[in-house]
Formats: C-alpha cells, sequence, structure tokens
C-alpha cells in the first residue's frame, strides 16, 4: 500500500507563491506517473499537471502553464509543485495521485492540501 502526504498549503496574496509537497510512504515507491489536481468549492476536481517519474516529462492545463512547475525528487520519494503568480482562481484543495502504470487511472490519492489566494 502507498500513501501520499500533501503538505505546504496556506494562506497567500495574489501574484505570491507557494510549494506544495506530496510525499510517498509505502512498499517500494516507483509510480509511472505523479499528477496533481485540485478542486475549487462547489467545483469539479481539474487536472493542474503531471510528471512522469523516470524521465520527469511534465504536462500542465493551460491555465498553468508559465506559473506552475512540477519536479520529483525520487531519492526522497516526493514530488513537488511550485505555483507561482497565484491568483485568486488558483484557490482549491489540492490533491496528488500516483499512477502505477501507463494502462491504469491514477490508483493512490492523498488527502488534499488547502491554497487560498486572496485578492
Amino acid at each position: 500500500q502507498v500513501q501520499l502526504v500533501e503538505s505546504g498549503g496556506g494562506l497567500v496574496q495574489a501574484g505570491g507563491s507557494l510549494r506544495l509537497s506530496c510525499a510517498a510512504s509505502g512498499r517500494t515507491f516507483s509510480p509511472y506517473r505523479m499528477g496533481w489536481f485540485r478542486q475549487a468549492p462547489g467545483k469539479e476536481r481539474e487536472f493542474v499537471g503531471r510528471i512522469t517519474w523516470s524521465g520527469g516529462d511534465t504536462l500542465y492545463v493551460d491555465s498553468v502553464k508559465g506559473r506552475f512547475t512540477i519536479s520529483r525528487d525520487n531519492a526522497k520519494n516526493t514530488v513537488y509543485l511550485q505555483m507561482n503568480s497565484l491568483k485568486p482562481e488558483d484557490t482549491a484543495v489540492y490533491y496528488c495521485a500516483a499512477k502505477v502504470n501507463s494502462r491504469s487511472g491514477y490508483d493512490y490519492w492523498g488527502q488534499g492540501t488547502q491554497v487560498t489566494v486572496s485578492s
């Protein structure tokens, strides 16, 4: 079993930055891909971006391109979401998730961390 724990959320003013972390623990951790998602109040959960665990290839939703960066530290079993130039519309609970292989959906999810951006 894999456990994912997010941290780093908080309250920040518009234009500010936050870095979220997602630490994995449990059995030997070597996922195919790690993703970040978010869910704002009253809205469906949306994809933010993802990174492949081996090659580090990234992909982002258009609304965060150029502002958010996903990275990983394989030795620490940790993935990061660096968020710059934050906007009030980025306010949401942010979740990380792990995809075990290319054929599966996201198999493991963290509990989420709240990010609030004030205007």
